[in-house]
């Protein structure tokens, strides 16, 4: 793999262009760019109905400079995986020679709730390819209804919050730990605020044989209700108050990619979301303290569990034969 220079990356063709539909400010927009900047073979990219394909592909235009297959909201993973079988074919057959890599990407509605099945078949299948979830925290493209990523405390069209019930009374899901259940060989997390850890993470999964999955935290200024310019910093937060550590398991192995000098308290990233802020309300502060606390025993189990495998040789893991 090249390095990922500035200068590199400077003097590469964006694959995906601007004029598209996406809100203003979308987080999804910059990972694309930075995952797509850090290909370095062609690549075929298949994606669920969502916030991404609505605003990228309205007929007869595509912001798409790769081969683009629109899928269903729930078969993104599935898609991909039938191209991939079908280019394993020709080249079994000696009809392509090229080396071509293939990407799914879903958001965390198209993934981690109606879209978990086909994902899951892909990986235990084995296919050579990456799968990516841009998590923005609920369903957004249809009305921001609350999903399985949707954090605890959070006001949605569906779990609102009034005087009876203070927002989603669920904890999120930890996708990434259940991608992980499918004993792939490459998996992890990412944030468009570190765009070299996220750049560099995307080319190991591509160049990784077999099935991988990234899963990237993508704000949302109108589900977020948070400022239009304000994803990077908000990615960041979230990502130094630990609510998304940065990690990546290759082989079995984990690694943290990325410790923050000083973990700041939860409520740096609560406060500066609308969707959060009857959390700060007396009866409701127990719900901060919560997420505190859950934050808290995973982040301690995340740095034992990396100071215990850094120790340990990696045991490797093929893809499908």
């Amino acid at each position: 793999m090249s390095k990922l220079t500035l200068k590199e990356l400077s003097k590469k063709e964006e694959l995906l262009t601007g004029g598209h539909r996406l809100c203003a400010g979308c987080g999804a927009s910059i990972v694309v760019r930075q995952v797509l900047l850090a290909a370095e073979d062609p690549v075929i990219v298949t994606c669920a109905t969502g916030c991404l394909e609505v605003a990228t592909t309205i007929y007869p235009y595509t912001a798409w400079k790769v081969p683009f297959l629109h899928s269903a909201f729930e078969n993104s993973a599935a898609t991909a995986s039938g191209i991939e079988a079908m280019y394993q074919s020709l080249r079994r057959q000696g009809k392509i020679d090229r080396k071509i890599k293939f990407i799914a990407f879903g958001g965390d509605g198209g993934t981690y709730d109606i879209g978990l099945q086909s994902l899951s078949g892909a990986l235990e299948r084995g296919h050579d390819f990456t799968y990516i979830c841009y998590d923005n925290g609920a369903y957004m493209n249809t009305g921001i209804q609350r999903s399985s990523a949707t954090p605890l405390g959070a006001a949605t069209t569906t779990s609102p919050a009034g005087k009876v019930v203070p927002g989603k009374m669920q904890p999120r899901k930890n996708l990434t730990m259940i991608a992980e259940a499918h004993g792939i060989p490459y998996l992890a997390q990412a944030s468009p605020s570190k765009p070299q850890d996220l750049m560099r993470k995307v080319r190991k999964a591509l160049a990784t044989e077999g099935p991988s999955f990234l899963n990237i935290i993508s704000p949302c200024n109108r589900g977020w209700r948070s400022a239009l310019d304000g994803a990077i910093r908000e990615a960041q937060l979230a990502v130094d108050t630990c609510f998304w550590p940065l990690y990546e398991v290759e082989n079995g192995k984990l690694k943290m990619t990325y410790k923050p000098k000083a973990k700041k308290p939860i409520q740096e990233w609560l406060k500066i979301q609308g969707r959060f802020k009857h959390l700060f309300k007396p009866e409701n502060s127990w719900l901060i303290e919560k997420t505190q606390e859950q934050i808290d025993q995973d982040w301690d189990a995340l740095l034992v569990r990396n100071e215990t495998e850094q120790k340990v040789p990696a045991i490797p893991k093929k893809g499908r034969k």
